[in-house]
Protein backbone atom coordinates (compact mmCIF):
# COMPACT_ATOMS: atom_id res chain seq x y z
CA UNK A 1 0.00 0.00 0.00
CA UNK A 2 1.12 3.20 -0.37
CA UNK A 3 3.10 5.28 2.15
CA UNK A 4 3.88 8.94 2.60
CA UNK A 5 1.40 10.18 0.05
CA UNK A 6 -1.13 13.43 0.77
CA UNK A 7 -3.98 10.93 0.75
CA UNK A 8 -2.21 8.56 3.59
CA UNK A 9 -1.50 11.62 5.59
CA UNK A 10 -5.26 13.16 5.15
CA UNK A 11 -6.82 9.59 5.80
CA UNK A 12 -4.59 8.76 9.30
CA UNK A 13 -5.60 12.36 10.22
CA UNK A 14 -9.44 12.06 10.02
CA UNK A 15 -9.67 8.52 11.43
CA UNK A 16 -11.64 7.82 14.51
CA UNK A 17 -11.27 3.68 14.52
CA UNK A 18 -11.35 0.67 12.72
CA UNK A 19 -14.38 -0.63 12.34
CA UNK A 20 -15.20 -4.52 12.73
CA UNK A 21 -15.79 -4.64 9.02
CA UNK A 22 -12.26 -3.30 8.65
CA UNK A 23 -13.09 -0.22 6.93
CA UNK A 24 -12.21 2.79 8.43
CA UNK A 25 -14.55 5.04 10.73
CA UNK A 26 -13.47 8.57 9.05
CA UNK A 27 -14.30 11.70 10.09
CA UNK A 28 -15.51 14.04 7.87
CA UNK A 29 -14.60 17.98 7.70
CA UNK A 30 -17.01 19.48 5.18
CA UNK A 31 -20.43 18.06 4.59
CA UNK A 32 -21.82 19.82 1.26
CA UNK A 33 -25.54 18.87 0.71
CA UNK A 34 -28.28 19.65 -2.37
CA UNK A 35 -32.07 19.02 -2.90
CA UNK A 36 -31.73 15.70 -4.59
CA UNK A 37 -30.04 13.52 -2.34
CA UNK A 38 -30.48 15.36 1.22
CA UNK A 39 -34.81 14.78 1.72
CA UNK A 40 -34.22 11.12 2.42
CA UNK A 41 -31.37 11.33 4.47
CA UNK A 42 -33.25 13.85 6.83
CA UNK A 43 -36.54 11.84 6.73
CA UNK A 44 -34.60 8.14 7.76
CA UNK A 45 -32.76 10.95 11.24
CA UNK A 46 -36.38 12.53 11.69
CA UNK A 47 -37.33 8.80 11.89
CA UNK A 48 -35.27 7.63 14.76
CA UNK A 49 -35.48 11.86 16.68
CA UNK A 50 -31.90 12.19 15.67
CA UNK A 51 -30.40 15.97 15.13
CA UNK A 52 -27.23 16.97 12.82
CA UNK A 53 -24.35 16.40 15.16
CA UNK A 54 -22.21 19.06 13.44
CA UNK A 55 -24.76 21.65 11.93
CA UNK A 56 -21.59 24.00 11.37
CA UNK A 57 -20.00 21.39 9.09
CA UNK A 58 -22.87 21.22 6.57
CA UNK A 59 -23.56 23.78 4.16
CA UNK A 60 -26.63 23.81 1.71
CA UNK A 61 -27.29 24.54 -1.73
CA UNK A 62 -29.63 24.19 -4.32
CA UNK A 63 -28.81 23.30 -8.15
CA UNK A 64 -29.82 20.09 -10.17
CA UNK A 65 -33.38 21.17 -10.43
CA UNK A 66 -33.53 25.04 -10.39
CA UNK A 67 -34.72 26.42 -14.03
CA UNK A 68 -32.27 28.21 -15.76
CA UNK A 69 -34.76 30.45 -17.13
CA UNK A 70 -37.77 31.14 -15.35
CA UNK A 71 -36.97 30.83 -11.41
CA UNK A 72 -39.96 32.65 -9.64
CA UNK A 73 -41.63 30.33 -6.75
CA UNK A 74 -43.26 28.49 -6.94
CA UNK A 75 -41.21 26.31 -9.43
CA UNK A 76 -43.51 25.35 -12.61
CA UNK A 77 -42.23 21.80 -11.70
CA UNK A 78 -44.26 20.52 -8.79
CA UNK A 79 -41.40 17.74 -7.77
CA UNK A 80 -38.73 20.54 -8.14
CA UNK A 81 -41.13 22.85 -6.18
CA UNK A 82 -41.30 20.23 -3.65
CA UNK A 83 -37.87 19.40 -3.06
CA UNK A 84 -36.95 22.96 -2.35
CA UNK A 85 -39.50 23.15 -0.20
CA UNK A 86 -38.22 20.21 1.93
CA UNK A 87 -34.53 21.58 1.65
CA UNK A 88 -35.76 25.25 2.85
CA UNK A 89 -37.41 23.05 6.12
CA UNK A 90 -34.80 21.22 6.94
CA UNK A 91 -31.77 23.56 6.76
CA UNK A 92 -34.29 25.62 8.87
CA UNK A 93 -34.97 23.17 11.41
CA UNK A 94 -31.27 21.96 11.96
CA UNK A 95 -29.69 25.15 11.71
CA UNK A 96 -27.31 24.62 8.42
CA UNK A 97 -26.35 27.08 6.68
CA UNK A 98 -28.64 27.54 3.27
CA UNK A 99 -27.55 29.57 0.01
CA UNK A 100 -30.74 29.56 -1.38
CA UNK A 101 -31.77 31.39 -4.75
CA UNK A 102 -31.20 35.01 -4.38
CA UNK A 103 -28.97 35.18 -2.19
CA UNK A 104 -25.77 35.70 -4.09
CA UNK A 105 -24.05 32.82 -3.38
CA UNK A 106 -26.46 29.97 -4.38
CA UNK A 107 -24.86 27.56 -7.33
CA UNK A 108 -23.72 24.44 -8.00
CA UNK A 109 -21.63 23.11 -5.17
CA UNK A 110 -19.00 22.12 -6.18
CA UNK A 111 -18.66 25.82 -7.45
CA UNK A 112 -19.38 27.51 -4.68
CA UNK A 113 -17.62 25.58 -1.96
CA UNK A 114 -14.49 26.75 -3.63
CA UNK A 115 -15.28 30.05 -4.78
CA UNK A 116 -16.29 31.00 -0.79
CA UNK A 117 -12.84 29.23 0.72
CA UNK A 118 -15.02 26.62 2.20
CA UNK A 119 -13.11 23.80 0.19
CA UNK A 120 -9.56 24.29 2.06
CA UNK A 121 -6.09 21.40 1.76
CA UNK A 122 -5.72 18.51 4.26
CA UNK A 123 -9.88 18.01 4.65
CA UNK A 124 -11.95 15.17 3.95
CA UNK A 125 -15.43 16.35 2.56
CA UNK A 126 -18.52 14.55 1.23
CA UNK A 127 -21.49 15.18 -0.64
CA UNK A 128 -24.39 13.55 -2.04
CA UNK A 129 -23.05 13.63 -5.89
CA UNK A 130 -20.83 11.88 -8.07
CA UNK A 131 -18.67 14.86 -9.25
CA UNK A 132 -17.26 15.90 -5.03
CA UNK A 133 -13.42 14.37 -6.12
CA UNK A 134 -13.71 18.68 -8.05
CA UNK A 135 -12.50 19.37 -4.16
CA UNK A 136 -9.37 17.48 -4.42
CA UNK A 137 -8.13 19.90 -6.84
CA UNK A 138 -7.34 21.81 -3.21
CA UNK A 139 -5.07 18.68 -1.72
CA UNK A 140 -8.34 17.33 0.61
CA UNK A 141 -10.26 13.70 -0.13
CA UNK A 142 -13.47 14.40 -1.12
CA UNK A 143 -16.36 11.47 -1.88
CA UNK A 144 -19.32 11.36 -3.49
CA UNK A 145 -21.72 9.71 -1.45
CA UNK A 146 -25.15 7.80 -1.36
CA UNK A 147 -28.31 9.07 0.43
CA UNK A 148 -27.58 6.56 2.96
CA UNK A 149 -24.24 7.89 3.55
CA UNK A 150 -25.59 11.34 3.73
CA UNK A 151 -27.84 10.04 6.43
CA UNK A 152 -24.70 8.72 8.88
CA UNK A 153 -22.89 11.87 7.84
CA UNK A 154 -25.67 14.27 9.09
CA UNK A 155 -25.77 11.85 11.94
CA UNK A 156 -22.40 11.03 12.99
CA UNK A 157 -19.86 12.84 10.94
CA UNK A 158 -18.33 9.88 9.97
CA UNK A 159 -18.22 7.54 7.31
CA UNK A 160 -17.40 4.02 7.02
CA UNK A 161 -15.01 3.39 4.07
CA UNK A 162 -12.35 0.84 2.99
CA UNK A 163 -8.81 2.73 2.68
CA UNK A 164 -8.26 3.07 -1.64
CA UNK A 165 -4.37 2.56 -2.97
CA UNK A 166 -2.89 5.57 -4.68
CA UNK A 167 -2.08 5.72 -8.48
CA UNK A 168 0.08 8.86 -9.50
CA UNK A 169 -0.52 10.10 -12.76
CA UNK A 170 1.86 12.88 -13.84
CA UNK A 171 1.57 15.01 -16.94
CA UNK A 172 4.84 16.44 -18.21
CA UNK A 173 5.91 18.87 -20.83
CA UNK A 174 3.34 21.51 -22.28
CA UNK A 175 0.32 21.75 -23.25
CA UNK A 176 -0.26 22.58 -27.01
CA UNK A 177 -2.18 25.72 -28.62
CA UNK A 178 -5.69 25.01 -27.35
CA UNK A 179 -5.71 22.31 -25.34
CA UNK A 180 -7.15 22.67 -21.79
CA UNK A 181 -7.62 20.81 -18.50
CA UNK A 182 -10.70 19.04 -19.62
CA UNK A 183 -8.28 17.84 -22.85
CA UNK A 184 -6.20 16.54 -20.07
CA UNK A 185 -8.89 14.35 -18.20
CA UNK A 186 -10.36 13.00 -21.09
CA UNK A 187 -7.15 11.85 -22.68
CA UNK A 188 -6.51 10.34 -19.11
CA UNK A 189 -9.62 7.94 -19.56
CA UNK A 190 -9.28 7.32 -22.86
CA UNK A 191 -5.86 5.79 -22.30
CA UNK A 192 -6.88 4.25 -18.51
CA UNK A 193 -10.40 3.58 -19.54
CA UNK A 194 -13.86 3.81 -17.57
CA UNK A 195 -12.79 0.89 -14.81
CA UNK A 196 -9.07 1.36 -14.69
CA UNK A 197 -9.36 3.95 -11.17
CA UNK A 198 -11.66 0.89 -9.61
CA UNK A 199 -10.11 0.67 -6.07
CA UNK A 200 -7.91 4.01 -6.22
CA UNK A 201 -7.32 7.59 -5.35
CA UNK A 202 -5.59 9.70 -8.07
CA UNK A 203 -2.91 11.92 -7.54
CA UNK A 204 -2.52 14.55 -10.55
CA UNK A 205 1.18 15.90 -10.37
CA UNK A 206 3.76 16.53 -13.27
CA UNK A 207 4.46 20.28 -14.90
CA UNK A 208 1.31 20.42 -16.73
CA UNK A 209 -0.80 19.85 -14.07
CA UNK A 210 1.84 22.27 -11.68
CA UNK A 211 0.92 24.63 -14.47
CA UNK A 212 -3.21 24.99 -14.28
CA UNK A 213 -5.13 27.50 -12.61
CA UNK A 214 -7.28 26.12 -9.89
CA UNK A 215 -9.89 26.09 -11.93
CA UNK A 216 -8.01 23.76 -14.40
CA UNK A 217 -7.27 21.58 -11.81
CA UNK A 218 -10.95 20.99 -10.77
CA UNK A 219 -11.74 20.42 -14.04
CA UNK A 220 -9.39 17.61 -14.17
CA UNK A 221 -10.41 16.43 -10.02
CA UNK A 222 -14.07 16.64 -11.06
CA UNK A 223 -13.96 13.79 -13.81
CA UNK A 224 -11.97 11.48 -11.68
CA UNK A 225 -14.99 9.48 -11.06
CA UNK A 226 -15.16 8.72 -14.61
CA UNK A 227 -12.34 7.26 -14.73
CA UNK A 228 -13.25 4.46 -12.11
CA UNK A 229 -11.42 6.11 -8.92
CA UNK A 230 -13.00 7.27 -6.04
CA UNK A 231 -11.24 10.29 -5.41
CA UNK A 232 -8.60 12.46 -7.27
CA UNK A 233 -6.44 15.36 -5.84
CA UNK A 234 -3.64 17.85 -6.88
CA UNK A 235 -0.67 18.49 -3.96
CA UNK A 236 -1.54 21.56 -2.77
CA UNK A 237 1.04 24.26 -3.98
CA UNK A 238 1.33 28.70 -3.80
CA UNK A 239 -1.30 28.65 -6.88
CA UNK A 240 -3.79 26.91 -4.01
CA UNK A 241 -2.63 29.67 -1.44
CA UNK A 242 -2.88 32.14 -4.01
CA UNK A 243 -6.77 31.27 -4.74
CA UNK A 244 -7.94 30.30 -0.90
CA UNK A 245 -6.14 33.93 0.43
CA UNK A 246 -9.01 36.37 1.04
CA UNK A 247 -12.16 34.27 0.32
CA UNK A 248 -15.21 34.56 2.84
CA UNK A 249 -14.23 31.31 4.55
CA UNK A 250 -10.39 31.11 4.31
CA UNK A 251 -8.21 31.64 7.41
CA UNK A 252 -7.59 34.68 8.74
CA UNK A 253 -4.16 36.97 10.10
CA UNK A 254 -2.33 34.12 12.45
CA UNK A 255 -4.61 31.50 11.60
CA UNK A 256 -3.59 32.39 7.88
CA UNK A 257 0.02 31.50 8.86
CA UNK A 258 -0.76 28.33 11.13
CA UNK A 259 -2.83 27.01 8.19
CA UNK A 260 -0.38 27.35 5.40
CA UNK A 261 2.44 25.60 7.90
CA UNK A 262 -0.02 22.28 7.93
CA UNK A 263 -1.45 22.72 4.47
CA UNK A 264 3.13 22.48 2.84
CA UNK A 265 3.20 20.00 5.50
CA UNK A 266 0.18 17.62 3.93
CA UNK A 267 2.30 17.50 0.37
CA UNK A 268 3.15 13.99 -0.32
CA UNK A 269 6.78 13.22 0.30
CA UNK A 270 9.21 13.37 -2.21
CA UNK A 271 10.33 9.79 -1.62
CA UNK A 272 6.56 8.50 -1.03
CA UNK A 273 5.67 4.96 -2.05
CA UNK A 274 2.84 4.58 -4.62
CA UNK A 275 0.91 2.07 -5.67
CA UNK A 276 0.94 2.54 -9.46
CA UNK A 277 2.66 5.51 -11.50
CA UNK A 278 1.92 6.68 -15.00
CA UNK A 279 3.11 8.82 -16.90
CA UNK A 280 1.68 11.21 -19.95
CA UNK A 281 3.42 13.49 -22.07
CA UNK A 282 1.48 16.63 -22.38
CA UNK A 283 2.56 17.41 -26.33
CA UNK A 284 0.70 14.28 -26.96
CA UNK A 285 -2.99 15.60 -25.67
CA UNK A 286 -4.73 17.16 -28.58
CA UNK A 287 -8.70 18.62 -28.65
CA UNK A 288 -10.19 15.44 -27.47
CA UNK A 289 -13.87 14.81 -27.69
CA UNK A 290 -16.13 11.63 -26.65
CA UNK A 291 -17.55 9.72 -29.75
CA UNK A 292 -19.85 7.43 -27.97
CA UNK A 293 -21.76 6.20 -24.50
CA UNK A 294 -18.99 6.57 -21.46
CA UNK A 295 -16.44 9.51 -21.10
CA UNK A 296 -13.44 6.70 -22.21
CA UNK A 297 -14.63 6.81 -25.49
CA UNK A 298 -12.78 9.41 -26.54
CA UNK A 299 -10.87 10.76 -29.67
CA UNK A 300 -8.65 14.11 -30.92
CA UNK A 301 -10.74 16.10 -32.78
CA UNK A 302 -8.87 15.18 -35.95
CA UNK A 303 -8.85 11.51 -35.36
CA UNK A 304 -11.62 8.80 -37.18
CA UNK A 305 -14.04 6.88 -34.57
CA UNK A 306 -12.19 3.77 -33.69
CA UNK A 307 -13.36 0.89 -35.29
CA UNK A 308 -14.18 -2.71 -33.23
CA UNK A 309 -10.53 -4.14 -34.82
CA UNK A 310 -8.51 -1.62 -32.68
CA UNK A 311 -9.96 -2.48 -29.61
CA UNK A 312 -9.56 -5.04 -27.07
CA UNK A 313 -12.26 -7.87 -27.26
CA UNK A 314 -13.86 -7.30 -24.08
CA UNK A 315 -14.22 -3.07 -25.14
CA UNK A 316 -16.14 -4.58 -28.62
CA UNK A 317 -19.74 -4.66 -27.27
CA UNK A 318 -19.92 -1.38 -25.77
CA UNK A 319 -18.49 -0.03 -28.47
CA UNK A 320 -20.96 -1.32 -30.84
CA UNK A 321 -23.76 -0.56 -28.73
CA UNK A 322 -22.54 3.37 -29.14
CA UNK A 323 -22.07 3.16 -33.00
CA UNK A 324 -26.18 2.25 -32.92
CA UNK A 325 -26.79 4.48 -29.79
CA UNK A 326 -24.87 7.50 -31.70
CA UNK A 327 -25.87 6.52 -34.95
CA UNK A 328 -21.57 6.94 -36.13
CA UNK A 329 -20.27 4.68 -38.36
CA UNK A 330 -16.24 3.11 -37.06
CA UNK A 331 -13.77 4.63 -39.39
CA UNK A 332 -15.84 8.17 -39.86
CA UNK A 333 -13.95 11.58 -38.82
CA UNK A 334 -15.44 12.87 -35.48
CA UNK A 335 -14.70 16.43 -37.22
CA UNK A 336 -18.31 17.89 -39.51
CA UNK A 337 -20.69 16.18 -37.28
CA UNK A 338 -23.68 17.81 -37.05
CA UNK A 339 -24.67 19.37 -33.71
CA UNK A 340 -27.86 20.27 -32.58
CA UNK A 341 -27.91 21.52 -29.27
CA UNK A 342 -24.07 23.88 -27.90
CA UNK A 343 -24.13 23.80 -23.99
CA UNK A 344 -21.63 25.49 -21.89
CA UNK A 345 -21.76 24.73 -18.11
CA UNK A 346 -21.97 22.30 -15.45
CA UNK A 347 -19.61 21.60 -12.41
CA UNK A 348 -16.94 20.27 -14.49
CA UNK A 349 -16.77 23.49 -16.88
CA UNK A 350 -19.11 26.62 -15.12
CA UNK A 351 -16.35 28.53 -13.57
CA UNK A 352 -15.09 31.90 -14.49
CA UNK A 353 -12.41 30.98 -16.44
CA UNK A 354 -14.13 28.51 -18.64
CA UNK A 355 -16.96 31.79 -19.40
CA UNK A 356 -13.70 33.78 -20.43
CA UNK A 357 -12.16 31.03 -22.72
CA UNK A 358 -15.20 30.52 -23.92
CA UNK A 359 -16.21 34.02 -24.67
CA UNK A 360 -12.83 34.82 -26.51
CA UNK A 361 -13.82 32.05 -29.09
CA UNK A 362 -17.26 33.42 -29.36
CA UNK A 363 -16.41 37.67 -29.54
CA UNK A 364 -16.91 38.56 -33.24
CA UNK A 365 -18.85 35.27 -34.05
CA UNK A 366 -22.18 33.89 -34.30
CA UNK A 367 -24.33 30.66 -33.58
CA UNK A 368 -24.75 28.74 -36.76
CA UNK A 369 -28.56 28.43 -37.99
CA UNK A 370 -30.66 25.80 -36.66
CA UNK A 371 -27.87 25.27 -33.64
CA UNK A 372 -29.22 26.73 -30.18
CA UNK A 373 -26.46 27.86 -28.03
CA UNK A 374 -26.49 28.53 -24.22
CA UNK A 375 -24.52 29.34 -21.43
CA UNK A 376 -25.64 28.68 -17.71
CA UNK A 377 -22.92 30.00 -15.17
CA UNK A 378 -22.11 27.91 -12.06
CA UNK A 379 -23.13 30.17 -9.80
CA UNK A 380 -24.36 33.58 -8.94
CA UNK A 381 -21.29 34.75 -8.53
CA UNK A 382 -19.75 33.61 -11.44
CA UNK A 383 -22.47 34.86 -13.28
CA UNK A 384 -21.87 38.63 -11.18
CA UNK A 385 -18.46 38.62 -12.09
CA UNK A 386 -19.08 37.43 -15.98
CA UNK A 387 -21.62 40.15 -16.75
CA UNK A 388 -19.59 42.62 -15.20
CA UNK A 389 -16.13 42.15 -17.22
CA UNK A 390 -18.59 42.03 -20.17
CA UNK A 391 -18.81 38.46 -21.15
CA UNK A 392 -22.73 37.96 -20.90
CA UNK A 393 -23.13 40.90 -23.99
CA UNK A 394 -20.50 38.57 -26.03
CA UNK A 395 -22.64 35.80 -25.47
CA UNK A 396 -25.43 37.19 -26.44
CA UNK A 397 -23.92 38.82 -29.52
CA UNK A 398 -22.90 35.74 -30.61
CA UNK A 399 -26.44 34.50 -30.69
CA UNK A 400 -26.10 32.09 -27.35
CA UNK A 401 -28.56 32.53 -24.77
CA UNK A 402 -27.47 33.90 -21.25
CA UNK A 403 -29.06 31.77 -18.48
CA UNK A 404 -29.06 31.80 -14.43
CA UNK A 405 -27.14 29.51 -12.42
CA UNK A 406 -27.85 25.70 -12.04
CA UNK A 407 -27.25 22.49 -13.32
CA UNK A 408 -28.89 22.80 -16.30
CA UNK A 409 -28.14 20.48 -19.18
CA UNK A 410 -25.36 18.02 -17.49
CA UNK A 411 -28.01 15.91 -16.14
CA UNK A 412 -31.44 17.19 -17.13
CA UNK A 413 -33.62 17.41 -13.68
CA UNK A 414 -35.16 20.52 -14.73
CA UNK A 415 -36.19 22.63 -18.00
CA UNK A 416 -33.39 22.43 -20.03
CA UNK A 417 -33.39 19.32 -22.23
CA UNK A 418 -32.61 17.58 -25.61
CA UNK A 419 -35.36 16.47 -27.30
CA UNK A 420 -35.41 13.49 -29.35
CA UNK A 421 -32.33 12.39 -31.17
CA UNK A 422 -30.73 15.78 -30.92
CA UNK A 423 -26.65 15.86 -30.36
CA UNK A 424 -25.31 18.02 -28.29
CA UNK A 425 -22.03 19.48 -27.99
CA UNK A 426 -21.51 19.60 -24.25
CA UNK A 427 -18.62 21.24 -21.76
CA UNK A 428 -20.61 19.12 -18.74
CA UNK A 429 -19.09 15.37 -17.49
CA UNK A 430 -21.22 12.43 -18.60
CA UNK A 431 -22.23 11.29 -21.80
CA UNK A 432 -24.29 8.40 -21.03
CA UNK A 433 -27.65 7.58 -22.89
CA UNK A 434 -30.53 9.69 -21.92
CA UNK A 435 -27.60 11.80 -19.75
CA UNK A 436 -29.40 15.21 -20.96
CA UNK A 437 -33.02 14.47 -20.79
CA UNK A 438 -33.84 12.81 -23.94
CA UNK A 439 -34.09 8.70 -24.16
CA UNK A 440 -32.41 8.97 -27.76
CA UNK A 441 -30.60 11.73 -27.04
CA UNK A 442 -26.94 11.92 -27.99
CA UNK A 443 -23.99 13.84 -26.35
CA UNK A 444 -20.42 14.99 -27.53
CA UNK A 445 -18.45 15.80 -24.52
CA UNK A 446 -15.65 18.43 -24.86
CA UNK A 447 -14.07 21.79 -23.61
CA UNK A 448 -15.78 24.85 -23.39
CA UNK A 449 -13.93 26.66 -26.47
CA UNK A 450 -14.42 23.36 -28.41
CA UNK A 451 -18.08 23.76 -27.62
CA UNK A 452 -18.04 27.52 -29.07
CA UNK A 453 -15.91 26.30 -32.14
CA UNK A 454 -19.29 23.57 -32.50
CA UNK A 455 -22.09 26.71 -31.93
CA UNK A 456 -20.40 28.33 -34.85
CA UNK A 457 -19.76 26.16 -37.24
CA UNK A 458 -22.70 24.02 -36.61
CA UNK A 459 -20.30 20.95 -36.70
CA UNK A 460 -17.55 19.34 -34.72
CA UNK A 461 -14.87 21.71 -35.44
CA UNK A 462 -10.93 21.84 -33.99
CA UNK A 463 -10.48 25.28 -32.31
CA UNK A 464 -7.40 25.53 -33.27
CA UNK A 465 -8.94 26.19 -36.34
CA UNK A 466 -10.48 29.41 -35.87
CA UNK A 467 -8.44 32.22 -35.47
CA UNK A 468 -7.73 34.60 -32.72
CA UNK A 469 -8.21 31.46 -30.25
CA UNK A 470 -5.26 32.04 -26.79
Amino acid sequence: MSKGTLFDKVWTAHTVGTLPSGQTQLFIGLHLIHEVTSPQAFAMLNERNLKVMYPQRTIATVDHIVPTEDQSRPFADPMAETMMQALETNTTDHGIRFFNVGSGSQGIVHVIAPEQGLTQPGMTIACGDSHTSTHGAFGAIAFGIGTSQVRDVLASQTLALAKLKVRRIEVNGELPHGVFAKDIILHIIRKLGVKGGVGYAYEFAGSAIEALSMEGRMTLCNMSIEGGARCGYVNPDQTTYDYIKGRDFAPKGSDWDRAIAWWQSLRSDPNADYDDIVKFDAADIAPTITWGITPGQGIGVNEAIPTPEMMPADERPIAEEAYRYMQLSPGQQIAGTKIDVCFIGSCTNGRISDLREAANVAKGRHVALGVKAFVVPGSERVKQEAEAEGLDKVFIEAGFEWREPGCSMCLAMNPDKLEGNQISASSSNRNFKGRQGSSSGRTLLMSPAMVVSAAVTGQVTDVRQLASVS
